[in-house]
């Protein structure tokens, strides 16, 4: 089985999640220097801004990294062609179906690995010529499907022959190890990453973070066909009660625009959305992202370990 670090020319076999408003070049290009691929998140960015932050990350690392495109952007076609002509190693994709730009970029000479959450999608991106799969479980962050990684992954191992990569609840090695049990040869991963001391996030999201339990997320957004994971607060309460009583679209927008830089740059802790993946409540401290790593592998190698000895 070809390992996720060897086909990414990384120390680890481990993606940085794509954050929307978060994973600038600055945090991408920590999280290369430390080990696993760094991916810059075009949600919050304009197409000139994406250029400024490719060009951040090269001016900080020479290691490997990625750009997701999320495909719900207003100017994703502006984006794409700039991750095309910026030659970027990894492009990941998420929100949609990526089809009609993965051409232009596997002639650029990106690797193409689209975030998905069935198994239709998942062969489709087969058939258009992903290099890899992100299958991400409903258990992660933001933007979310219906299946668990525990039902996705293997599935989509089964019915597909390039390689599977298992996003979705994993931010220790146990997880890690169950992922590539199932199928996957390696993982993406954000929630963790969140607590850690590079992420440019306020610290009140970093404090949100360390004091959720398992049940401190919420899905929004399932009436409306956008749902998205976040921690529980007046943002996600106020959110529910519209949907209940099916409120006009203007309302959600009212209650909803800007909320994930509220929480990002602000720390508001009331209207904003703190996306986070359910195993919040693993997470107890911050941490450089070089000591998450390799806690993180050495946790892998043992229980590792441990199972062959069963």
């Amino acid at each position: 089985m070809t390992k996720l670090n060897e086909l990414l020319k990384t120390r680890y076999p481990l993606i940085q999640g794509g954050m929307a408003q978060i994973a600038t070049g600055g945090f991408a290009a920590a999280v290369s220097a430390a080990g696993g691929l760094g991916v810059i998140a075009t949600g919050g960015f304009t197409a000139a801004q994406l250029r400024e932050q490719i060009a951040c990350l090269r001016g900080l690392t020479d290691r490997p990294f990625g750009v997701n495109l999320m495909l719900m952007h207003p100017e994703a076609v502006e984006l794409a062609e700039i991750i095309a002509e910026e030659q970027v190693p990894v492009v990941t994709t998420g929100a949609g179906d990526p089809s009609r730009f993965v051409e232009r970029w596997k002639a650029a000479g990106s690797l193409v690995v689209p975030v998905i959450p069935s198994v239709a999608l998942a062969r489709r991106m087969e058939r258009t010529g992903a290099d890899a799969v992100i299958a991400e479980g409903t258990e992660s962050g933001g933007h979310v499907g219906e299946l668990t990684t525990m039902a996705l992954v293997p599935q989509v191992a089964d019915a597909l022959s390039i390689p599977v990569i298992a996003a979705g609840g994993i931010a220790s090695g146990r997880q890690l190890c169950a992922a590539m049990a199932l199928g996957a040869i390696g993982a993406q991963i954000g929630t963790v990453l969140l607590a850690s001391t590079e992420c440019p996030i306020h610290d009140n999201y970093k404090q949100a973070v360390l004091d959720a339990k398992d049940t401190g997320t919420v899905v929004t957004g399932r009436v409306s066909g956008t749902p998205i994971r976040a921690l529980r607060n007046r943002m996600t309460r106020e959110y529910l009660k519209l949907e209940e009583r099916k409120a006009s679209r203007e309302e959600f927008e009212e209650l909803s625009l800007g909320s994930l830089r509220r929480a990002v740059l602000d720390g508001d802790d009331a209207h904003g959305t703190f996306m986070c993946g359910q195993v919040a409540g693993m997470v107890s401290e911050i941490r450089p992202l070089a000591t998450i790593f390799a806690s993180l592998m050495e946790e892998f190698e043992r229980v590792r370990k441990e199972l062959t000895e069963l």
